[in-house]
């Protein structure tokens, strides 16, 4: 009787070994992305503008911040977040039209979400620095 309770019990599925197909890791990276615009983003983006128009002194603060090459990696890096969620925000927006939902265009489209994002983070940060 005690073992066909334990049989029955649900299982720790451990999400770090389980290999996801790669539409799957874009959606989650397209969920990942988009939280992270919208926090720790929308806050440092105000406060940036703030520094940005309060006076010529913060305006010049700012200025040497960003000049810091771990915030640029760190602008890079939220450039990224923002070109990859547009993207997988246009590919989702196809796949709510019935616009490449069969698997092998799945993966297509999942390879060029991925491709673009990082395509256009490069373009985007040559063009900056």
């Amino acid at each position: 009787m005690e073992a066909k309770l334990h049989n029955k019990r649900p299982k720790h599925l451990n999400l770090f070994k389980i290999s996801q197909p790669l539409p799957a890791v874009v959606s989650i990276l397209h969920r990942i992305s988009g939280v992270l615009l919208f926090f720790p983003g929308i806050p440092l983006l105000l406060c940036s503008l703030q520094m940005l128009l309060q006076s010529q002194q913060s305006f010049e603060a700012l200025q040497d911040f960003l000049r810091n090459p771990v915030i640029k990696l760190m602008l890079l890096f939220s450039l990224w977040f923002f070109l990859h969620h547009l993207c997988a925000g246009i590919r989702h927006l196809l796949l709510d039209l019935h616009v490449g939902i069969k698997l092998t265009q799945a993966r297509a489209g999942s390879k060029l979400v991925l491709a673009m994002g990082i395509m256009l983070t490069v373009l985007a940060g040559l063009m900056l620095w």
